[in-house]
């Protein structure tokens, strides 16, 4: 029996890709001699091949044309036995059906993201789960898995954990516990100055380093950190996506809200300590640590859950103190 070709379509991004790779591992668990090709965009080639679930790794840019047209004709020349958008957009959703590939399985118009996109799909899944992760899960169970989700693992390179050993031994920090506090949008991040206030106490008490990480554009949010922090001075981190993992890797314990590193944190196995305000842990939250009990979610109880977006913190998110976080890092074993 011929083995199946899978496409499977899951542009971006950080969070939302590491919330497929159980699904795809349970196709490649399933289908070991199976192939499958891996279409995303160019950011994040490295996190998917990471995890080493795919056969081959194509590139898309869904804003340029050319890029669109190459990967059209790309997708129709392997003449794939089945496509799975694992996104539920209107721009992933017309790669397949536009590529004419003939089995297209995405989401029920209950569950996609954007109205409409179940048209492109031969194959509708009314989704029952709760976690992205599990409703991913059941996309896979369409296409023939013979479970929904598996176990992966993330590779980390050889060159990024030197690049993060340079930083900190010149320190002489061992230990040290990452901080992320930022998320995308405020209304769902722990105020920054409850994250200095807990890298100032981390220090005194316990005598943990903290290494803050960042993105692009959250400079301001690493000053009020630093500004809380006082003597404590933690240390600000922005490196590439490989570096990043090597830090998440080998921290005692992350603390961060709900935002792409929590999820890589979490895919790594480390101890985590994740701090929800409006948006809900039972589908965005830790979803590999909450199993092993390396995943600790902290979250006020009677939050109404919404995921609208504001431009300062959900008052919910200053209930839970630096006490809190402390606590919930001893049950971990972090201190």
């Amino acid at each position: 029996m011929t083995e199946p070709k899978f496409l499977v379509v899951r542009l971006g991004s950080l969070g939302d890709i590491i919330h497929a790779f159980p699904a795809v591992a349970a196709l490649r668990e399933s289908f070991p001699n199976g192939e499958i090709v891996w279409l995303t965009h160019p950011r994040w080639r490295e996190l998917v091949d990471a995890a080493g679930l795919a056969n081959e790794i194509w590139e898309v840019e869904t804003r340029s044309l050319s890029s669109v047209r190459e990967i059209w004709k790309r997708i129709r020349e392997e003449k794939f036995a089945t496509a799975i958008d694992y996104q539920g957009l209107w721009k992933s959703a017309a790669l397949p059906f536009l590529a004419r590939v003939t089995r297209r399985i995405g989401f029920s118009a209950g569950s996609a993201r954007e109205f409409g996109v179940p048209l492109l799909y031969t194959e509708r899944v009314e989704i029952q789960s709760a976690h992205v992760a599990d409703t991913n899960g059941e996309l896979s169970l369409r296409a023939g898995a013979e479970s929904p989700t598996a176990k992966f693992f993330l590779r980390v390179r050889a060159n990024a954990e030197e690049a993060i050993r340079g930083m900190l031994q010149p320190r002489g920090i061992r230990e040290y516990v990452v901080l992320s506090p930022g998320g995308g949008w405020l209304s769902k991040c722990w105020p920054a100055e409850r994250y200095g206030e807990l890298a100032r106490r981390l220090h005194a008490e316990h005598g943990m380093h903290a290494v803050v990480n960042y993105g692009p554009g959250e400079e301001q949010l690493v000053e009020r950190v630093n500004a809380a922090a006082g003597d404590a001075r933690p240390i600000p981190h922005s490196g590439s996506f490989g570096e990043l993992m090597a830090l998440l890797q080998n921290a005692r314990c992350v603390i961060a809200g709900d935002t792409g590193p929590m999820h890589l944190a979490d895919a790594l196995g480390t101890n985590l300590i994740a701090i929800f305000g409006p948006t809900d842990p039972k589908r965005n939250g830790p979803y590999i640590g909450r199993r092993s009990g390396k995943g600790i979610v902290l979250r006020t109880e009677d939050v109404e859950t919404t995921y609208k977006r504001e431009n300062a913190p959900h008052p919910s998110l200053w209930k839970i103190s630096v006490d809190d976080v402390l606590t919930a890092m001893q049950e971990a074993r972090a201190l």
